[in-house]
């Protein structure tokens, strides 16, 4: 008996723990974690990634997106969904489109089918339609699919015709749909990755899909393809001008490192897409003077000593059989170690020659393994050796090698590895008193940051003025699974509207953070020709605000002075914003900016070309808990990026090398958290 009230007790004591425990969960502030964004979308946990199928309807803007539902890594994607009356504040839905029968669903988008071209709407429902990627695991294959829904996107059925497009390829992913008026038809702008290219397909009913054009490769093309936008925007709001805008992310370069996105301008007939502007990277280079050692450009590897059967016979003409595209390489010749796939192996050894300037050039690609190699050996000594990034772009590499004028030295192009990546590419061998240098794409980048990815328009959604709004991944896919946050990890942008407006420059494409973000104001403060002594101190006032905070920063600066913003300030760490007139750069470092040892890529310094307007400059300042967007003279430039601030004891500090600096204006505001707190 004795036994039985001992256990009795056990349960009493246990069951009052949990429900205790349970009683403190409830009353602890929802989405508090440490770095957890407090105006941005995240899942409440688990993995999320690209922005999908984004529809406007019954006064509700729907998003969808990548999310794994099992884990806070990439992997088993299916759509999560959510949604929003005023695309500040949003609501978590249930799962929308869930991975089944080995069939993953990548990114896409939805459309709002008012005309039942579908035939999917029997009794009078207006059918929404999700085209997305389906991505088979058993063969890697990527085909365009379809699925319904007939009430608001809550639940979905799949196309039993699926896939609707289907080339066999293992890179043809991110359809974005939208109606185009004038014909009354159905266009898909839909990626080819890794072939730098977009293709433009038609359809009556969004089933039947016929092939239109071909876009690229243009601008920017280090990084592979991925999530393509069309859309048509007024320029300075007037409606009786427009032009077409084209968005291309890039999956692995970009202006900053990682991934990013550029843009096009021009014009769409329905069919092809036209630029205004040719953006062609033919990948001419000003070579300077100097000593060729090989350009691999005849029909033989001269005497160059040949062994093993991964190079062939001959310098390759560029892309092998099976290989992705290859970029970057000088004239038509080069060598490339595809020969018969990864699985080859072998070596290249150059005659000797003698060393007689500073630098040896070199372009350079494939496996960034030390097994796939160039090598420069003095006295059988190896005195460098470089591999490529995993990358099928050749990109410029340098050897200082001025301490051994005077020597002879000879070359080694080496592939002893057999898996993954285990080829190299190289071209261009030269000697130069002149260190190559690898110069930015000529590209219009979206976003000077490293975290605003995948970025995609609502479908049929227009502001008052016809301008588009959309929003991007905030993340990079060099570190996106290594973040430092938990049970989560992902983000979404803040709501920004596009815009087209004329420049000193040319039409740009100019981003907005949406109105609607006014609302979470708590409190304020202003100043107005301010000196930054007297700033300073008045800042000292607000030292207990919280992020997030708001800020809106007019500058009016000499020439030459550098303006300096330390933010979210403990001890020596800092995220460091400085504005140099003289170079006309902007730039974020966050190399000290708190946690940032969780990969070797993430602590970094971004910059942006930016130049004053109108002898001033504004800048338009969102931080969240771990994110910062800069808008850049009315959004004409843009700077995301994450941080993760393990603590904060000052909120801001404001430098000049002068200390005499002045603001025109200043204006700060605590805002308040998008998440209830019941």
């Amino acid at each position: 008996m004795a036994h039985k009230w001992i256990l009795l007790i056990c349960i009493l004591f246990l069951s009052a723990s949990i429900s205790c425990k349970e009683s403190q969960s409830a009353d602890k502030p929802v989405f508090s974690e440490k770095f957890r964004p407090q105006i941005h979308y995240t899942p409440k946990k688990n993995w999320m990634n690209d922005p999908n199928g984004m529809f406007f309807l019954n006064g509700k803007f729907h998003l969808f997106y990548q999310y794994n539902p099992f884990g806070d890594r990439w992997g088993h994607m299916s759509w999560g969904h959510a949604v929003s009356k005023d695309l500040v504040h949003w609501q978590h839905l249930p799962l929308a489109l869930p991975e089944e029968n080995g069939v993953m669903i990548f990114s896409g988008s939805a459309v709002v089918d008012y005309k039942n071209t579908s035939d999917f709407s029997k009794n009078g429902e207006i059918p929404i339609v999700a085209i997305y990627t389906g991505y088979r695991e058993s063969d890697g294959l990527q085909f365009q699919c379809i699925a319904y829904s007939l009430d608001e996107g809550l639940t979905w059925k799949k196309y039993v015709g699926n896939p609707v497009i289907d080339t066999g390829s293992k890179n043809f992913r991110d359809p974005k749909v939208f109606w185009y008026e004038p014909e009354q038809k159905w266009v898909m702008v839909v990626a080819l990755s890794v072939d730098r290219k977009v293709q433009f397909y038609q359809s009556k009913n969004l089933k039947h899909w016929q092939l239109l054009s071909e876009f690229g490769p243009a601008g920017a093309v280090k990084g592979i393809w991925e999530c393509p936008d069309l859309f048509q925007l007024p320029v300075d709001d007037n409606p009786e001008i427009t032009k077409w805008v084209l968005t291309v992310n890039l999956g692995s370069h970009s202006i900053s490192g990682g991934s990013g996105a550029q843009y096009f301008i021009g014009h769409f007939d329905g069919r092809r897409f036209i630029p205004d502007q040719s953006l062609k990277n033919k990948f001419n280079y000003d070579l300077p003077d100097g000593k060729l050692i090989a350009d691999f450009e005849g029909n033989s590897y001269g005497e160059w000593h040949l062994s093993g059967d991964a190079f062939g016979k001959v310098p390759a003409k560029g892309t092998l059989n099976n290989q992705n595209p290859v970029f970057g390489f000088l004239g038509k010749g080069l060598v490339n170690s595809f020969n018969h796939g990864d699985a080859t192996t072998g070596k290249l050894i150059s005659p000797p020659f003698r060393i007689d300037h500073d630098y040896i050039n070199f372009l350079v690609g494939g496996g960034s393994s030390g097994s796939t190699a160039v090598r420069l050996k003095v006295s059988d000594k190896i005195l460098f050796s470089t591999s490529g990034q995993n990358s099928e772009m050749l990109e410029w590499q340098s050897w200082n090698v001025s301490p051994y004028k005077g020597k002879m030295a000879t070359i080694e192009i080496i592939d002893s590895t057999r898996g993954g990546w285990g080829h190299i590419l190289v071209d261009h061998i030269f000697q130069s008193n002149q260190k190559m240098q690898n110069q930015p794409e000529n590209a219009h980048w979206v976003d000077y940051g490293k975290d605003f990815y995948a970025a995609v328009t609502w479908a049929n959604y227009r502001t008052a003025t016809g301008n588009k709004l959309w929003l991007g991944w905030m993340n990079n896919w060099q570190y996106a699974q290594k973040l430092p946050t938990f049970p989560w990890r992902g983000s979404m942008s803040l709501v920004r509207e596009l815009q087209l407006k004329s420049t000193n420059e040319g039409i740009k494409l100019v981003q907005i953070p949406v109105e609607a973000l006014t609302a979470l104001r708590i409190e304020g403060q202003s100043w107005h020709n301010v000196p930054i002594a007297k700033l300073n101190a008045e800042l000292k006032k607000i030292a207990n605000w919280t992020l997030p905070v708001e800020m809106k920063i007019k500058l009016l600066l000499n020439e030459q002075e550098k303006i300096t913003f330390d933010l979210c300030i403990k001890d020596s760490a800092k995220l460091i914003l400085t504005y140099d007139p003289g170079l006309k750069s902007l730039s974020l470092d966050r190399t000290a900016s708190g946690k940032v040892d969780f990969d070797e890529s993430f602590p970094a310094i971004m910059k942006a070309p930016v130049q004053k307007k109108n002898g001033e400059l504004y800048l338009h300042i969102f931080l969240d808990t771990s994110s910062i967007e800069i808008f850049v003279n009315g959004g004409e430039y843009v700077l995301t990026s994450r941080f993760f601030p393990e603590a904060i004891d000052q909120l801001l500090r404001v430098r000049t090398e002068s200390s005499s600096g002045m603001l025109k204006s200043f204006d700060i505001w605590r805002l308040k958290s998008i998440w209830s707190k019941k």
